[in-house]
């Protein structure tokens, strides 16, 4: 051999070990969650809606879609503390939705998080947005504040550090809030475990007469630098610079980027440049502002030379909104739960059946969609698969691994035998096993359709099993879930009640992981 095919041959092993090294080195993870956004908000689940989401559709057409993913809960708090433990939150005992400067933080200091985790695996971890599962602030006195409305707010001492929140979760960097941006009466930005910029002044609530897309948002207490149509875009700021500078500093560390939105929660408050940018009135805006802020993200990793090695995950924490979701019906044709029957709150599909995109180059084969049954709680054993970290008894009890699924090497066998759900009211939860759904109540299990004039009360069905005390619904032959089945398959309504309580009382629906 020549010379010349000598060093021809050298380089191309050097390449090759140079593809294989980058292959196996730990990817870095980007996990954006959407707020209150529906299975039917976006163009790549829903063909008839009415909202352009170009980035999100790409990011579909270039990785991985989950058609029967799912919230653990079917609204914030709860699902954040799954998704963030791999543990359902009812197992807590503690069932509220956060607000203001209500605490203490749902996740106990003994609990493993999936920011510890993949922290001591070596990872960078920053969490920014809307955090909501709890944190305490305390008052001059040193003492820890309970109350959760303005005067709350009004007790705060800002020279003290803020306990429980996701600077006391393993994230080496956080930039948020408390709770929801835009609704709650805490309205200043936290940065790590401070408020650098205390808020100074009542603001009126920002509700417009006529307008359902501006309720949610009440009077409280605001920082000067905090502008509540512009929320979003800080926090699109906020991860850009923590890419930028994490390429800058630690380029040799891989990265765990929790990108939390305030989009698309009531009240629909899109920032100046997307006002008016689509059919859609001002939640489509803020949908389609939501896509933009995904594509920017992604142009970043790009820009940065991070896109061949980043996994991202894109996801909601429950589904549309109530008043949302009839309003844009009735005003735009448009239906965020399409095709499910429900909304957020709802234990029926459209209140926890939501988008679940992932996209890794070389690793997840494009343009593939699963109907493999996932949860969000899943994300973290997932994760804890990749990076080869082992997972305590302990924790992550509701959690699978779904690494199979992603890579498209699953088959056709369900990953997961089981899946727990909980409804917003205390208790309420059902189970899923295969095309089988058990609720374990009668109604929507959060609600009311039975009220005369209220927002869901023409699109209530009539229960054609009304003397039963739960539900059972066959999801393959009745996806709209229109025909309670509970006396007609009593041996299936039987057994899937009795696994519900077992799966509830031995205190895990995962298996225990190997070796424990």
């Amino acid at each position: 051999m020549s010379t010349t095919g000598i060093l021809t041959l050298i380089a191309l092993s050097l390449s090759a070990f140079g593809t294989l090294q980058a292959r196996e080195k730990q990817p870095n993870i980007l996990l954006i969650l959407a707020d209150d956004l529906g299975y039917g908000d976006l163009g790549c689940y829903n063909p008839a809606s009415k909202i352009p989401t170009p980035h999100l559709d790409q990011l579909a057409e270039k990785g991985i879609r989950f058609t029967d993913a799912h919230s653990p809960a079917t609204v914030c708090t709860p699902t954040r503390y799954s998704l963030m433990t791999g543990s359902m939150a009812f197992r807590t005992g503690v069932s509220r939705v956060f607000s203001g400067t209500g605490g203490p933080s749902m996740i106990l200091d003994e609990r493993l998080t999936i920011a510890e985790m993949l922290r001591g695996k070596g990872y960078a971890t920053a969490c920014i947005g809307k955090w909501h599962v709890g944190m305490t602030f305390f008052d001059q006195e040193g003492a820890p504040i309970s109350e959760k409305n303005n005067k709350g707010v009004s007790l705060i001492d800002y020279s003290r550090p803020i306990v429980g929140g996701p600077f006391s979760q393993g994230f080496d960097h956080f930039f948020g809030t408390a709770c929801c941006p835009t609704t709650d009466w805490l309205y200043a930005y936290i940065h790590n475990d401070r408020i650098p910029v205390p808020p100074t002044k009542l603001v009126e609530s920002q509700t417009i007469k006529g307008n359902p897309y501006s309720l949610d948002c009440r009077r409280g207490w605001i920082a000067d630098d905090f502008d509540l149509n512009e929320v979003d875009m800080v926090f699109l700021d906020k991860s850009v610079e923590f890419l930028e500078e994490h390429v800058a500093k630690t380029p040799e560390k891989p990265f765990f980027l929790f990108h939390s939105m305030q989009a698309v929660h009531l009240p629909s408050f899109p920032a100046k440049q997307f006002q008016g940018k689509t059919q859609s009135g001002p939640h489509g805006d803020f949908i389609f502002q939501m896509d933009h802020i995904v594509g920017e993200l992604m142009k970043t990793l790009n820009r940065l030379n991070l896109d061949e090695n980043t996994l991202v995950i894109f996801s909601s924490d429950n589904g549309p909104e109530d008043l949302t979701t009839s309003s844009m019906r009735k005003t735009h044709a448009h239906d965020g739960a399409r095709p499910w029957r429900g909304v957020k709150r709802d234990h029926w599909e459209g209140g926890h059946r939501v988008p679940f995109i992932a996209h890794w180059p070389n690793v997840i084969p494009a343009k593939t969609t699963s109907d493999q049954l996932l949860s969000l709680t899943d994300v973290m054993a997932t994760c804890a698969a990749i990076v080869d970290a082992p997972l305590p008894k302990e924790a992550a009890e509701d959690s699978f691994n779904m690494l199979a699924a992603l890579k498209g090497k699953a088959g056709e066998k369900q990953i997961r035998p089981y899946m727990l759900q909980q409804s917003t009211r205390a208790g309420l939860i059902s189970i899923r096993e295969d095309h089988w759904k058990y609720m374990d109540h009668k109604g929507s299990g959060g609600n009311r359709y039975d009220r005369e004039g209220g927002w869901m009360y023409s699109y209530a069905l009539p229960e054609k099993a009304p003397d039963a005390p739960g539900q059972l619904y066959n999801l393959k032959t009745d996806p709209g879930e229109t025909t309670n089945l509970y006396f007609k398959q009593p041996e299936i309504t039987a057994r899937l009640k009795a696994k519900l309580t077992e799966l509830k009382e031995s205190g895990r629906s995962a298996p225990l992981p190997e070796g424990k």
